[in-house]
């Protein structure tokens, strides 16, 4: 079990040893991987070990364990290699030496000395790729004597050998000869009622886990409940806006434009979704349903009755659904005493739409996040008296600031390296390297903001553990805002905000609190997020089969998102969950494990070690 708040960054002091200076990453590289190559092809466990910090990591997605796995120290480690390297058969290892892959020496601070190398490798059933971390280790008093060991090791499954995704030259050559519209209706339709995988939702998750599904071969359908793919987005607020870069956030087969927005609007975001699903030609079925399902743990299969946009009942069978309908369940609003004397409108964010509709009104917004921020910052656009109500401190970050969280995504650079550079490191490491990154930022690139703010009544923090955004976005998926602007306007004063105590009643006019004070409101908005990501589950899904799905959302004892883009505890049940980068690289690793399912070439029973 990782312990996170002890994980230390393997520093040179407290590796005994000096700085390296300017070796030659190459050789230094060729050196250590030659001795890694020899000892897994040869299943030397011992030997592969021994090349390791005693405080490394083996991170796992697919190649050796088939599921998402991060194993910590030298036992762990080669408790895996023993299990899995036989069964697994790694081979074809090959150190890249050239361009973007070749390794580099890096020193991301004064104390801390890195060689990353990138490498390819093949397994019985696919081809991979890998990122190994080095640091020296000292081997004398001194501390100049050194050898270098890996700190972290990623094996990645890009890809499965007689199955390869049908793109690029094993795209289809024949011509449809006019006949494409007949065949396209009739296997949208599913007349067999045979989707191997049903999805759930039509958000950017649910279209790229098809289209993953459609290239690797397997019949995917997506159930919908809005009338249009890309609702999700166009319902919500006016204002709303990515705050991730365009080059972050580029979806598979199919990329962005070069003229696109470097921060996407919502409803341009929708229209490019729709695209997406008509040019890659998936299944969809718009405002439709599913009532219930049922499993046949005989046949290992869904019964899925379905809505069919109103039109019609049918009944599907399927050997795995697909849950991705977002970050959160049901809307989350407080309950509040009082409600029903409350003269003005409460509405949850989900369901707000712009300010236009209250200009000369006075407005209250409860939540200090993402959502929060740009509704606060929609009313003020729009000349509205607005008040944030903060119930707990947020971690402030400027989106310039956030590149650094993120610094292998360039525009330019290429985004499956990006992606597999992203993925290297355990979420261990990540929460060291963060421990220093926020109280660096929040000091210097966003001091100003950050000092701003201290002289408002907006409470700002460092994340848990001083970490900033990384365990607020996995454990909490909140707690943070990436600013846009609208941390000036508190500073300003031109956003109001009350924090230090509880709600207390609505009263006719607004808002009561414990301390004695009141908000006057004409309306409140709840921008305080959403409930478990498994309430989409619960409503339609038996309680015997829902009831064995564990936490999907959080981190497990490895460090591992507990259950999303793997095993959920129930066969048949998958979760995809993540902004458009983590959809993009994990939707294949989703589809890859579905399609190994489906073509017999692991059992759910061997992913136990």
């Amino acid at each position: 079990m990782i312990d996170w708040p002890e994980h230390q960054l393997p520093t040179l002091d407290r590796l005994g040893v000096t700085d390296p200076g300017n070796i030659s990453a190459l050789d230094t590289a060729r050196s250590w991987f030659s001795a890694f190559s020899d000892a897994i092809q040869s299943h030397n466990a011992t030997a592969a070990t021994d090349l390791f910090l005693d405080g490394g990591f083996w991170k796992d997605i697919l190649a050796l364990t088939w599921d998402l796995r991060t194993i910590g120290g030298r036992s762990g480690i080669q408790n895996l290699l023993n299990a899995r390297l036989a069964a697994t058969g790694i081979t074809a290892l090959h150190l890249s030496e050239d361009g973007l892959r070749a390794p580099e020496l890096q020193r991301p601070y004064p104390d801390l000395v890195l060689l990353r190398l990138h490498f390819t490798f093949e397994t019985k059933v696919g081809r991979g790729s890998g990122v190994c971390t080095l640091v020296p280790v000292s081997v004398s008093d001194s501390g100049s004597a050194r050898v270098w060991k890996a700190y972290t090791v990623l094996t990645c499954l890009d890809g499965l050998q007689d199955f390869p995704e049908k793109v690029g030259h094993l795209r289809n050559q024949k011509p449809d000869h006019g006949t494409w519209e007949t065949k396209r209706t009739k296997e949208n339709e599913f007349p067999n009622n045979d989707p191997t995988v049903v999805v759930v939702g039509a958000g950017h998750v649910g279209l790229e886990i098809a289209a993953r599904l459609k290239y690797l071969g397997i019949p995917a359908l997506i159930i919908e409940k809005t009338p249009r793919v890309g609702d999700v987005w166009r319902t919500r607020y006016k204002a709303l806006c990515l705050h991730d870069p365009v080059w972050y956030c580029e979806t598979p087969y199919l990329g962005f434009p070069s003229s696109w927005p470097v921060y996407t609007p919502a409803p341009k975001l929708a229209d490019w979704l729709e695209g997406y699903a008509h040019f890659l030609e998936l299944n969809v079925w718009t405002a439709s349903n599913i009532s219930g399902t049922a499993w046949d743990d005989t046949t290992k299969t869904w019964t899925v009755d379905v809505d069919h946009g109103g039109k019609e009942k049918r009944k599907l069978t399927a050997k795995h659904l697909v849950f991705a309908t977002g970050f959160g369940g049901k809307p989350v609003v407080p309950n509040v005493t009082g409600k029903e004397i409350f003269k003005g409108k409460v509405v949850h964010s989900s369901h707000y739409t712009s300010a236009a509709d209250y200009v000369g009104k006075k407005a209250v917004v409860v939540g200090a996040c993402n959502s929060g921020h740009d509704i606060c910052q929609d009313f003020y656009n729009h000349g509205v008296d607005v008040t944030m109500y903060q119930r707990s401190s947020t971690f402030v970050i400027n989106v310039e600031s956030a590149k650094l969280l993120r610094s292998d995504f360039k525009e330019g650079y290429p985004v499956d390296l990006a992606d597999i550079y992203a993925a290297a490191y355990p979420n261990a490491a990540v929460r060291g390297f963060h421990q220093r990154l926020a109280p660096h930022v929040a000091n210097t690139l966003d001091k100003t903001i950050i000092d701003g703010l201290a002289t408002t009544e907006f409470k700002t923090n460092l994340g848990p553990g001083n970490a900033g955004i990384v365990p607020l976005l996995y454990a909490r998926a909140g707690g943070y805002y990436l600013n846009i602007g609208t941390s000036q306007h508190i500073i300003e004063g031109h956003i109001k905000v009350k924090n230090g105590s509880a709600i207390e009643s609505y009263t006719e006019t607004g808002l009561r609190f414990a301390d004695g004070t009141e908000l006057e409101a004409d309306v409140v908005v709840f921008a305080t997020g959403y409930g478990d990501p498994r309430d989409a589950m619960y409503d339609i899904c038996p309680p015997e089969a829902a009831k064995k799905v564990g936490p999907v959302w959080g981190f497990d004892k490895e460090g591992q998102v507990s259950g999303i883009w793997r095993p959920s505890g129930h066969e048949g049940i998958w979760f995809g969950i993540g902004n458009l980068a983590m959809a993009r690289f994990h939707s294949l690793h989703l589809a890859m494990q579905i399609k190994g399912l489906e073509e017999g070439l692991y059992k759910m029973e061997e992913l136990a070690f």
